[in-house]
């Protein structure tokens, strides 16, 4: 009998990485120590965004795509917060917009110039007010211009009319726990929530109704009728200790309708 070695083989095994140079790094910027789980870099077709370390409230970085290399500690930053920042996210519909949440209990909405940043900005286009505790996550409306969503540590999603300031929806009493994550579905019908309670749930939010959730480690339940055809939504949430939460949401058409007020003229 034969008691050949076998020697298993990858199917990487002619796939070589080459180190990005330097000088196409964005170098020696000190990156907030914040422990909430967000986003700390975003990213448009124009700006790098990275929120970082900053004395006397929160602050990040607006760094035009081309300006690598070393970056400079005096470079100016977008810092209007009185408390450090925790997500940030681009507008989908205006490269030079973008939104901030923060442990002030606020939301600001920003407009970056032409060609970044050439001193501190201190001043946000808009402010958004109607989160009693910590605003950990945002997330523009993906087809709707000038809506935005909001979520905070007081377990309430507030859906804004950023043009004019005001809320479009309020949604409270459907999350007995934290907020991990948000998405929206690709049309923006709905969107769905990764909870601390292990459970995720597709919203309506025009309606203010879960339209599924699933129990801890079980499929989604859809409540009632959805509606066809379908798309999917999956929302992550990345926890150390309980492992990443996943689900399929599935949405209908959208009918929502854009807030077609106009924001203040810098962000139109």
């Amino acid at each position: 009998m034969s008691f050949r070695k076998v020697v298993r083989q990858s199917k990487f095994r002619h796939v070589f990485g080459q180190p990005v140079k330097t000088e196409q790094c964005y170098d020696d910027i000190r990156v907030s120590r914040v422990t909430w789980d967000s986003t700390f870099c975003a990213v448009n077709p124009c700006f790098v965004a990275i929120i970082v370390e900053a004395s006397g409230g929160g602050a990040f970085l607006v760094l035009p795509l081309h300006k690598t290399g070393r970056i400079d500690k005096s470079y100016p930053t977008v810092c209007g917060h009185t408390g450090p920042v925790l997500d940030i996210d681009w507008c989908p519909h205006n490269d030079h917009v973008i939104a901030s949440g923060s442990e002030d209990c606020t939301v600001m909405v920003w407009q970056i110039p032409e060609g970044g940043l050439s001193q501190a900005l201190t001043e946000p286009v808009v402010v958004l007010e109607g989160h009693s505790k910590r605003v950990g996550i945002i997330a523009w409306h993906p087809t709707a211009r000038n809506v935005l969503l909001s979520a905070g540590c007081d377990n309430v999603v507030l859906i804004w009319n950023v043009g004019t300031a005001e809320e479009l929806y309020r949604l409270e009493g459907l999350h007995p726990e934290l907020i991990y994550s948000v998405s929206w579905s690709r049309d923006g019908a709905r969107f769905c929530t990764a909870c601390k309670d292990k459970s995720v749930r597709v919203i309506d939010p025009r309606r203010g109704t879960v339209v599924a959730v699933s129990a801890p480690g079980g499929p989604l339940v859809p409540r009632g009728a959805l509606p066809t055809p379908l798309c999917v939504c999956v929302c992550v949430s990345h926890r150390r200790r309980r492992g990443p939460t996943r689900a399929l949401a599935p949405c209908a058409p959208s009918s929502w309708p854009t807030a077609r007020s106009s924001p203040p003229a810098s962000a139109a």
